[in-house]
């Protein structure tokens, strides 16, 4: 059913920042455009919304900004609309600016605040996935992940030719706190001889028993993936107790950190961020609310926001199967 009432929609990307959010912001502003909308941008998130930094944007305001990372409405974490003081704040800017829903842009601390938004005050919210984890349930892939996924490969393949160089053992950190999608698929695409992640329970004794059979086979040098958030301990610990188990062994740690956020995004993020930014305005006009737009399968879906925040998307187990097979 159409939602009548909506005729001016405010846009924002919050948490932390992913390649695709600005394809996202300029799909969303040309499609309320198409549908005679205004459209407001909010600047540094909730913090925006708070202090009343909305500003007005048409197809013009997004012009070429596909191409570019980052979000040119910035980003931040707001602990002010975690209080009702802030989030009333917030509500009567969006009246001041005759706001009637909002997208937000972000992951699921950001849809936990649109969540909390829309119970206590009504207007309508829908959700776009952009976080480079990859994490959230309700699409295949978020935004910004396939960016992040190929700027890690890509970094890792330049690593490789200095661990085959010097007959080096590597360790390579990359992003993904509580998941590990960025450091299997990264690590299957490297041929990397071991992955951890914190999906899955890994040992010391397993991980050394992998560089014997390494050492075996011939392996000279190996690359080992480690998600940021590894239970088993930090890279640098990792890194020192195989140098102790293995004291032959020439180790260096590489951390790729904060480049895997940036850069331009690829086709796959230009595209999936595109729908996505069409669905969610398209969800609002059509009467959705406190649902994130996904796509699975290649199609435009709706997720109650509840269910994206409390499910996470899992692990392929036939990814850790294939990358344990094809490592030697």
């Amino acid at each position: 059913m159409s939602n009548q009432n909506i005729k001016t929609v405010a846009v924002l990307t919050s948490g932390g920042d992913a390649p695709g959010m600005n394809a996202a912001i300029r799909a969303v502003v040309r499609t309320a455009n198409s549908l005679g909308l205004e459209c407001y941008g909010v600047r540094e998130g909730y913090n925006g919304l708070i202090h009343g930094d909305f500003t007005k944007m048409g197809p013009r305001s997004v012009k070429n900004i596909i191409n570019e990372g980052g979000t040119i409405l910035k980003s931040a974490r707001s602990s002010e609309f975690k209080t009702p003081e802030g989030r009333d704040k917030a509500f009567e800017n969006c009246k001041k600016h005759n706001i009637d829903a909002l997208v937000c842009i972000g992951g699921d601390g950001s849809f936990t605040g649109a969540k909390v938004f829309n119970e206590e005050y009504g207007l309508p919210v829908i959700g776009v996935p952009g976080t480079i984890d990859n994490d959230i349930f309700g699409t295949d892939n978020t935004i910004g992940y396939d960016t992040a996924l190929n700027t890690a490969m890509e970094a890792i393949d330049k690593i490789r030719d200095t661990a085959t160089s010097h007959n080096r053992v590597f360790f390579v950190e990359v992003m993904g706190r509580d998941a590990g999608f960025i450091a299997l698929n990264s690590g299957i695409a490297t041929g990397a001889l071991d992955i951890l992640i914190p999906e899955q329970k890994d040992s010391m004794e397993e991980l050394f028993g992998t560089f014997r059979k390494a050492e075996k086979v011939g392996k000279s040098s190996s690359i080992v993936v480690v998600a940021e958030g590894e239970k088993l301990g930090n890279i640098y610990d990792l890194a020192k107790a195989t140098k102790d188990e293995f004291p032959n062994f020439d180790i260096r740690v590489a951390v790729l950190g904060h480049i895997q956020r940036g850069g331009s995004p690829s086709c796959a993020d230009r595209v999936l961020a595109s729908k996505m930014g069409y669905g969610a305005v398209m969800g609002l006009v059509e009467g959705k609310s406190k649902v994130m737009v996904g796509v699975k399968s290649n199609r435009l879906i709706y997720t109650p926001i509840e269910e994206a925040i409390k499910k996470h998307n899992e692990i392929d187990k036939d990814l850790l199967k294939i990358s344990e097979i094809l490592a030697m």
